[in-house]
């Protein structure tokens, strides 16, 4: 039994990997995406793991399988009101909005959540019952499925001011202790769902606010500029795009204006 990853095999499933996702997994990542295969593997009845990427690549693997293989790979670290300047700038935005129109905003790479149900707790602050929606989209099945339960470590909440963990959260009891549930009132007005930003997106409504963050840096250039070109036809004629504070696109020519720091709208 095998339960190492060759080089060979290493650069088989992350070409992949890259094909299905777009996303680049240097070598940097090799002992990561042993660890994450090695379970797969098992799971699948193929413990060697040079064989089970050979089972990958080679197109004898079903859906399903690419599916866990997809989920396990990609990387989902995020936490509430992560890089608060664009919450503060979505508050103003907010405050100023004709609350007789519907506000919309799209997480696109949402991962577990968390980003927005943060958007959510603010726009229930902000705009109450007008009309509003937030949508959360993600590449990964298995933390689309998280966000939907809306149940997280509390070390994530760090961020989050102490009135909405009063008003929008519950404390875990008993064999929850030590997470909170984001309130259904809360859950019930974001809506996630699957889609890969490197494919055709679903029907998706035009959105006031897009936040696309701290996922770029996954991708090469060409892959960025696809992306936001994609995202970009989701985004109203006066609305902004958020993107990772890290993440730079002022070297891809896209058709954009910078309004401040990573918040962006159209040139």
């Amino acid at each position: 039994m095998n339960t190492a990853l060759s080089s060979r095999a290493f650069a088989d499933v992350t070409k992949l990997f890259h094909q299905v996702s777009g996303i680049h997994l240097g070598e940097s990542k090799h002992s990561l995406v042993t660890g994450r295969l090695q379970k797969l593997a098992i799971d699948a009845g193929e413990p060697d793991l040079d064989r089970y990427v050979e089972r990958l690549v080679t197109g004898h693997a079903s859906a399903e399988e690419m599916t866990r293989v997809i989920d396990r790979l990609t990387t989902n670290e995020t936490y509430f009101f992560r890089e608060p300047q664009h919450y503060n700038d979505l508050a103003d935005r907010l405050a100023e909005h004709d609350r007789a129109q519907p506000f919309r905003v799209w997480s696109a790479a949402s991962s577990s959540g968390e980003e927005a149900y943060s958007v959510a707790m603010l726009m229930t602050d902000v705009l109450g019952q007008s009309p509003w929606e937030v949508i959360g989209t993600d590449l990964s099945t298995a933390v689309v499925d998280s966000a939907r339960r809306g149940l997280y470590p509390l070390d994530r909440a760090d961020l989050v001011p102490p009135d909405y963990l009063k008003r929008f959260c519950l404390k875990g009891q008993g064999t929850h202790a030590g997470s909170l549930l984001v309130a259904p009132s809360v859950r019930e007005r974001v809506r996630f769902m699957t889609a890969n930003l490197m494919q055709p997106l679903p029907q998706l409504p035009l959105f006031d606010v897009i936040f696309l963050r701290n996922v770029l840096i996954y991708f090469d250039n060409d892959a960025k500029d696809q992306i936001v070109r994609r995202v970009l036809t989701q985004l109203k004629p006066d609305g902004v795009l958020y993107t990772g504070h890290a993440e730079s696109l002022s070297t891809l020519g896209l058709p954009l204006r910078l309004l401040g720091t990573a918040i962006h709208a159209h040139a």
